[in-house]
C-alpha cells in the first residue's frame, strides 16, 4: 500500500509540475501573452512617430538664413539731406556715390567707386558682421584725395592726401537674396582726426551675377 502511494504521489508531482512548464513554453511562443515590463513609451507606434516644431517660426528661419550677403553689388547712395561741413549741402534725394561692391566670405568687403575719379582713391575696403536675419553691420574705410594740390607735373597736380574717410552701413538683405536696402554715414576727417564733413542717407544694392546684362546697372 505504502507503495502504490508513493508511486500515486510521484505521478501526481510529475503532472503537477508538467502543467506549471506549460504555460511558461506557450508564454516564450505567443500561447500566452506576458505583461509588459518595458515602459509604454518604448511600444512602438506606426504611422504617428513624427518630430514636433520647437518654433511657429523654424522653417521660416532656416529658409532666411540660406540667403548670404556674400557676392558681387551695384550699390548706390542718396543724400536725406542731413550734412554738416558741407557748404550748401546736399539735398535729399541726390545720388552721392555709385559703384561695385564685393562681399567676401571671410567678413571683408570691398568697392570701387564710380563716383569717384581713380586718382582719388576710389577703391576703399571694409569689414562686415552679421548682426541679425538679414541684418549686417558693415565698418568701411577710405582714403581722401584732393586732385588739385600736390606738387604740380607735365600733366598738373599729382594730389594731396587730405584724410580718411569713414563710411558705416546698416543693411538688411531681401528674403529672396537679390537686393539689400539701408542706410550709410559718411565721415571725412583731416590727417589729425578732426571731422570735416558728415552725410547721412540710404542705401541700395542689387545683386550681380553671371546672366546680369549691363541695362541692369545704370
Amino acid at each position: 500500500m505504502k507503495k502504490i502511494h508513493c508511486t500515486l504521489a510521484g505521478t501526481f508531482g510529475a503532472l503537477l509540475l508538467a502543467f506549471l512548464i506549460v504555460p511558461s513554453s506557450h508564454a516564450q511562443c505567443g500561447g500566452l501573452r506576458q505583461a509588459s515590463v518595458a515602459p509604454a513609451n518604448w511600444h512602438p507606434q506606426f504611422g504617428q512617430a513624427r518630430l514636433l516644431r520647437a518654433s511657429l517660426n523654424e522653417d521660416r528661419d532656416r529658409d532666411e538664413d540660406r540667403v548670404s550677403i556674400v557676392g558681387f553689388w551695384h550699390v548706390k547712395f542718396v543724400s536725406d539731406g542731413i550734412t554738416t561741413g558741407i557748404p550748401n549741402g546736399i539735398p535729399k534725394g541726390t545720388e552721392v556715390d555709385a559703384g561695385y561692391s564685393q562681399w567676401h566670405s571671410d567678413g571683408t568687403e570691398i568697392m570701387n567707386s564710380a563716383g569717384r575719379a581713380p586718382n582719388t582713391s576710389s577703391f576703399c575696403l571694409g569689414v562686415w558682421e552679421k548682426t541679425g536675419t538679414r541684418r549686417y553691420s558693415l565698418n568701411h574705410f577710405a582714403a581722401a584725395w584732393d586732385p588739385t594740390k600736390g606738387p604740380v607735373g607735365a600733366a598738373g597736380p599729382t594730389g594731396e592726401l587730405t584724410g580718411p574717410t569713414s563710411i558705416r552701413e546698416e543693411v538688411t538683405l531681401a528674403p529672396n537674396g537679390e537686393k539689400f536696402t539701408g542706410s550709410f554715414t559718411i565721415d571725412n576727417y583731416d590727417e589729425s582726426g578732426h571731422m570735416q564733413s558728415h552725410l547721412e542717407g540710404s542705401i541700395s544694392g542689387t545683386r550681380i551675377t553671371v546672366s546680369t546684362p549691363p541695362s541692369s546697372i545704370f
